[in-house]
């Protein structure tokens, strides 16, 4: 950019940031957004600040540049489609709280559990390993994998009824 097209845009920029950052507020709702916005929407008026010789043009050439910018966020976010897993809503929680139960409630029961019930669990979900590797990793039938890892996702619910409301095993 030239040294004087340059200190013209960083002038629009320290005058008229305030007054953008609230109308992509107003957008987006978001606080994190909204700066982001109005980045990108600077971003591309830089690119063609010589063409903008109008000062008045200026402000709403960045303002289109906004309104373009989240109306293609809102489309892209629409395209995405939602399926439906027969589940409820995951419930509102305290966010961390909540959490550290969970994994204190998963913890306890998955102390209750035997060595070779665990290990198949963490083979087959954690290390998503198919139970015939899990079979061959072992040295066991792939029947035996099957069972045990029924037998141990059965334990885990009776252990723990909180974690079958949470998330259905199996």
């Amino acid at each position: 950019m030239d040294p004087g097209f340059e200190a013209d845009f960083r002038q629009f920029v320290i005058d008229r940031s305030a007054a953008l950052f609230r109308t992509a507020y107003l957008l987006t709702g978001d606080r994190h957004a909204a700066e982001d916005l109005v980045q990108s929407a600077l971003a591309k008026t830089a690119a063609r600040w010589r063409d903008l010789r109008d000062p008045a043009s200026i402000e709403g050439y960045v303002r289109r540049a906004m309104y373009h910018e989240q109306v293609s966020w809102w489309r892209r976010r629409s395209r995405v489609t939602e399926v439906s897993t027969g589940l409820p809503p995951d419930q509102a929680g305290d966010g961390h709280a909540d959490a550290a139960d969970l994994r204190l409630v998963m913890r306890a029961a998955l102390a209750r559990l035997t060595p070779r019930q665990r290990t198949m669990l963490v083979l087959r979900y954690f290390e998503d390993l198919s139970e015939t590797e899990i079979a061959r990793l072992l040295g066991v039938r792939v029947g035996s994998v099957r069972s045990q890892i029924y037998r141990s996702l059965d334990r885990l619910k009776k252990a723990a009824p909180e974690l079958s409301a949470v998330r259905e095993f199996g």
